[in-house]
């Protein structure tokens, strides 16, 4: 497959349009008018930084076959705050690839309502996998200010895994630790997702395709472990978290 040497970049400030957060965009100008909604996002006071808040980046393939847990992740995301906040806050960076080379990111955010509709006017489309994009793009972030947590959410991998491990060490040597959620049982997805949490020391968790009760349960607790490490994760799983259970096998 022919290498595509763009990077997961914020959206170029432009002035938004009258009906640019009114609804999901038309296919012919998404792209457009979500440039114009990050713009409006950008102009709002950035997150609140110091104190105990964590720092998570929140990466979804958002190809075609995505759409489904897509829409899942957008109900579910403000359970990551809701969890997060009962430890000490969390503030999230979006990122995404689709299509052709499309791979881009979020402010950060500490609100979840600005979340949820910034992840309301990306719908899902064709392409293959960007995962190396993710992973160098989070190396980047953390190198200017540190990222407690990478989260990825797929069900694919068609890039080179000599490659994937690469960027993933990376990410080790910096402790970044990545969780990785794979929806479904592609066996080479597997192989890769491992390998990654392996040499970032983070986990790998497979949850079954539909089921947005296991993912939210996976996002809650990586929502509190990027917030407040082991022991908040430890506290989680006294609440009979089962995802909260999940984490804490591997990243002891």
């Amino acid at each position: 497959m022919k290498k595509d040497r763009s990077e997961a970049t914020p959206a170029p400030s432009r002035q938004p349009s009258q009906d640019s957060i009114t609804g999901r965009a038309p296919a012919a100008t998404s792209r457009a008018q979500i440039d114009a909604f990050l713009s409006q996002v950008n102009a709002l006071p950035p997150a609140v930084k110091g104190g105990h808040r964590g720092r998570l980046i929140f990466a979804l393939d958002a190809t075609m076959s995505r759409q489904p847990t897509w829409d899942q992740a957008c109900r579910l995301q403000a359970d990551m705050f809701r969890e997060a906040a009962a430890v000490g806050g969390l503030d999230i960076q979006l990122v995404y690839y689709r299509g052709l080379g499309e791979c881009r990111s979020s402010p950060w955010l500490a609100q979840p309502e600005r979340l949820g509709a910034l992840m309301s006017h990306i719908d899902c489309r064709g392409g293959h996998t960007q995962i190396a994009k993710v992973l160098a793009h989070a190396r980047r972030e953390n190198d200017n200010a540190k990222v407690g947590t990478l989260v990825f959410v797929g069900d694919a991998m068609e890039e080179s895994l000599d490659d994937l491990c690469s960027g993933a060490g990376e990410l080790g040597l910096r402790n970044v630790p990545a969780l990785m959620f794979q929806e479904g049982y592609d066996p080479v997805c597997e192989q890769a997702f491992r390998e990654i949490a392996r040499l970032t020391r983070g986990a790998y968790c497979r949850f079954a395709p539909g089921a947005a009760h296991e993912l939210a349960e996976l996002l809650r607790a990586a929502a509190a472990y990027a917030a407040g490490g082991m022991k908040a994760l430890s506290d989680l799983k006294q609440r009979h978290s089962a995802g909260a259970v999940r984490l804490l096998e591997q990243l002891k």
